[in-house]
């Protein structure tokens, strides 16, 4: 029997990129005099910077190889909402309001077209998340970028009594997830792997997705601003977890000493199914690659948590919390116990 297809064959692995992370990070241990001291905190999905009766929060992240995909179809007028949608997803996962961004475009030669379409949707997800985009920069890089990268960084502020950590999470309380768009910007190498490995290109039609391949692939990630800060402005809320690379894994953010059950997942779309399909992907490897529909999750009492599930589109109950430790995705009773 053929092996099927995991992230680290397609080549992302995500163990070894974690200790990679860990590698760089213990060698920065400077700490500035004066104000505007980072909060020394764990695992947090953006940092938190201490400047008097606000934390301002920084994030910052790529595309990644989605980016390939729009460069096959020759379609750039998408890829800005997900430069914008993994930023700000991050930040908003501390409680924090998006405030402005700044674009990082690497490309190998300049081409007008190009930057304008990725400005499109730049201005776009910028407006989905009422925030300005204040500046960036443009590098051509022909001897070190063979096409475009497109990356940015978000600044964003929150109260100090409004700032949520994860370190509220409580046995009882409750997980809502909000609907995905799609795969969003994650596992997108892959996905790529898996369809080009079954003879798909990307300008193919496959049976059982209602677009091409590509434009699956391409749909933009979901900004759940507006959403969750309406929902912080109204409920309790314990935990909020942007569930990106490493899938489910991302609620081990969340306080340590529970155990969080995903008991009633939500069917994932098409694209998911047609992924693990082709790719003999197990459930184990999906679950912690892709987001399976499950794009952004609240942790919240439970009262809350039913209230966010009936008034918010694509919301729903999926998982409880409880004593123990690690992530259950308990059809299958998976076991996640190390982000």
């Amino acid at each position: 029997m053929t092996e099927g297809w995991t992230y680290a064959k397609a080549g992302v692995d995500i163990d070894r990129k974690s200790s990679a992370i860990a590698s760089l990070v213990k060698e920065l241990g400077y700490r500035r005099e004066g104000r505007g001291n980072m909060v020394r905190m764990k695992n947090l999905f953006a940092s938190l910077i201490d400047f008097g009766d606000v934390y301002l929060t920084m994030a910052t992240d790529g595309v990644g190889t989605k980016l390939l995909v729009a460069e096959e179809l020759g379609i750039w007028d998408t890829v800005g909402i997900d430069c914008i949608a993994m930023n700000v997803n991050d930040t908003i996962c501390v409680g924090a309001e998006p405030m402005s961004f700044v674009d990082y475009i690497a490309i190998d030669r300049p081409d007008d077209a190009v930057t304008r379409d990725i400005g499109i949707g730049l201005e776009k997800g910028a407006e989905m998340s009422n925030m300005e985009i204040v500046g960036g920069e443009i590098a051509v890089l022909p001897e070190m970028v063979n096409g475009v990268d497109v990356s940015g960084t978000c600044l964003g502020f929150v109260d100090k009594d409004k700032v949520v950590t994860g370190q509220d999470c409580r046995e009882g309380d409750l997980i809502v997830t909000l609907s995905s768009s799609g795969i969003h910007s994650n596992g997108l190498t892959l996905a790529r792997k898996v369809f080009e490995s079954a003879g798909y290109g990307m300008k193919d039609s496959c049976p059982g997705l209602q677009n091409t391949v590509g434009m699956e692939l391409l749909t933009p990630t979901r900004i759940y601003v507006r959403d969750v800060l309406d929902i912080l402005s109204k409920h309790e809320v314990h935990g909020l977890v942007d569930i990106t690379g490493g899938g489910l894994r991302n609620i081990l953010r969340m306080r340590e000493g529970l155990r969080y059950v995903i008991d009633d997942p939500v069917k994932p779309g098409p694209v998911f199914t047609k992924i693990q399909e082709l790719g003999g992907i197990s459930d184990r490897e999906i679950y912690q690659t892709l987001n399976m529909g499950m794009g952004f999750d609240i942790i919240a009492p439970a009262d809350a948590a039913e209230e966010i599930a009936s008034s918010y589109e694509g919301a729903a109950v999926v998982g409880r919390v409880e004593k123990g430790r690690g992530v259950l995705l308990e059809p299958g009773d998976i076991l996640y116990e190390n982000y």
